[in-house]
């Protein structure tokens, strides 16, 4: 997958893991993702445009609104690299798992 250090490099912030959080449920101004954090707009405008970069979030002009949206096909992207990581592991373990079980009795 293009650029999939930057997307965990971008989510390895806490705020930004929670604009993406927040985003999950609608799209959002700066301006509305701002409030709850007691953060300036300047301080989310950075997060908003480290989450944009890596291509998690997009923005779009709406006359003077400048509204984010999460891109949900490149968290899909994510949790696919991830499940087959988890599914790698899963296997290894469980060889291991057999190997150990078996006591090198014939069969």
């Amino acid at each position: 997958m293009p650029d999939l250090d930057a997307a965990f490099a971008a989510l390895g912030d806490p705020v930004r893991r929670a604009l993406v959080t927040r985003l999950s449920r609608g799209d959002a101004t700066v301006g509305e993702l701002a409030q709850p954090f007691g953060l300036s707009q300047q301080a989310i405008s950075h997060h908003v445009g480290v989450l944009r970069r890596s291509g998690l979030i997009e923005q779009r002009r709406e006359g003077t609104r400048r509204p984010c949206r999460l891109r949900v096909d490149r968290l899909s992207q994510l949790g696919g690299w991830i499940d087959e990581q988890r599914r790698a592991w899963d296997d290894r373990l469980d060889a291991l798992d057999k190997h150990l079980a078996d006591d090198g009795t014939p069969r």
